[in-house]
């Protein structure tokens, strides 16, 4: 392996106005591996840097001819900073110390008589230190320049994009729009990035705003405060973003389809969704949200099968939010659930998938923030099949759970209707509920 020294030959300038000092330090550094030159004088010093800079000064600090050592250093800082300055000083003088330190910025002091041990030592560190800058200065102009290249290309990408599609002219814009606020707003960056996932799929199936438009009115509902917020939010967000890599077929097909290596694929993208932020600490806290908001109340859920309150409370938040969304996006069952079907099979399932104890807080959400859900609307109930009476109106299709449509919105109950509901359950062993209008809840509206 290469070192600094074995790359590149350090010139090393020595200067004292003492001849002998000078010839004991060229005999101590001639089998080093430096460049020597030396210099009686400050002047001459300069001399010599005009002609070839060096990497690295020694100079007596009482030097009795046209300048001292200090007043050298301050020089060379002055025109070549990057040099290393050593001073050598065999009565330290504090005034000339701190002209040395304030004006010189050397690098190290030498006491006379020094130790040959201990001053090759501080050579050997001066040129490694100086190694570790110049690479440094490098690196910094090296990602310099690939931050412009990637302005260029960046600039490029929104020139092409703008002449693709409407669709992707708007996201483009809404990028250019966010730049600004990305700096003040961890929480709108990260809804933003969340939008390169919309772009993976149809319209129909795009998921991401609709899940942060509930996941933060949620939030709101349950009075949490704005840290809470502010990582749940950025997690709904960035819930998916780790099935970026899956192949166009694979990312639209509803989960119940998967099977084998595509359904490992998919238990496995809360993990990779959670990892791709693991260097960014304002996500630190919002990593095992994304991680854990495919558990299940009941423990059976992945990646790590915790159970009930051990599940993060933000994940169980963001598992009612995804879900109620997807369900209708088809990304769950093969065929689309409407609104209020899908938050029936959410409380259908409370106490197995969801925590009881957020069902009803986030349907109350769902009849107040989306529209069309009409769990919230004067006499509309949902109700299980044991619950029903002749006389109460359908208000939503049901459908059985192979999708066939049992009974249309508008439907009136019968006795006989309610019965082979019944038969129908036991026979599918299954449990349906229903959104219905009770007529005699109705009624003393209307009269009031």
């Amino acid at each position: 392996m290469s070192t600094p020294e074995s790359r590149h030959r350090p010139r090393l300038l020595l200067v004292d106005d003492d001849r002998s000092t000078l010839d004991h330090l060229c005999h101590l550094l001639n089998n080093q591996p430096y460049e020597l030159a030396t210099a009686t004088s400050g002047s001459q010093a300069l001399v010599l840097f005009s002609e070839s800079p060096f990497d690295l000064v020694l100079a007596d600090a009482h030097m009795q001819q046209d300048m001292d050592g200090p007043t050298l250093l301050t020089h060379i800082h002055r025109h070549r900073p990057d040099t290393i300055r050593i001073l050598l000083t065999a009565h330290p003088d504090l005034n000339m110390l701190v002209t040395a330190l304030n004006e010189g910025h050397i690098y190290h002091f030498v006491h006379k008589p020094w130790n040959d041990n201990e001053l090759l030592l501080t050579l050997r560190q001066a040129v490694a230190h100086q190694a570790i800058e110049r690479e440094r200065h490098e690196l910094l102009e090296t990602v310099q320049q690939q931050n412009q290249t990637l302005q260029e290309l960046n600039s490029s990408l929104e020139q092409r994009i703008a002449a693709r599609t409407a669709e992707l002219q708007q996201t483009a814009d809404m990028l250019d729009l966010a730049y600004e606020e990305l700096r003040h707003s961890y929480v709108l960056s990260t809804e933003v990035f969340s939008l390169l996932i919309n772009q993976r799929l149809p319209r129909d199936k795009q998921t991401n705003q609709e899940v942060i438009d509930l996941t933060r009115a949620f939030c709101s509902q349950l009075g949490l405060d704005e840290g809470q917020t502010r990582d749940i939010t950025m997690a709904a967000a960035l819930y998916n973003i780790g099935k970026l890599s899956w192949p166009d077929n694979l990312i639209e097909l509803p989960s119940e389809q998967l099977y084998k290596k595509d359904r490992e694929l998919f238990r496995d993208y809360p993990g990779r969704s959670e990892s791709l932020f693991m260097a960014l600490e304002p996500l630190q806290d919002a990593r095992p949200l994304i991680r854990h908001h495919q558990e299940r109340w009941d423990g059976k859920g992945f990646p790590d099968n915790l159970k009930e309150a051990a599940i993060p409370f933000g994940s169980r938040l963001i598992k009612l939010a995804v879900d109620f969304v997807e369900l209708q996006k088809g990304l769950i069952l093969e065929r689309h659930l409407n609104q209020d079907e899908a938050l029936l099979l959410i409380r259908k399932y409370a106490g197995k998938i969801y925590d009881p104890q957020l069902v009803e807080s986030f349907a109350e959400v769902c009849s107040r923030v989306v529209p069309g859900v009409r769990s919230g609307q004067p006499g509309v109930r949902a109700v299980d099949t044991r619950q029903l009476k002749p006389g109460m109106v359908l208000v939503r299709n049901l459908n059985a759970d192979s999708g066939i449509l049992l009974l249309n919105e508008g439907k009136v109950l019968t006795t006989p209707i309610i019965e082979r509901l019944l038969a129908f359950e036991n026979m599918e062993k299954t449990r349906y509920s229903l959104f219905v209008q009770d007529p005699e809840q109705v009624q003393p509206a209307i009269q009031a």
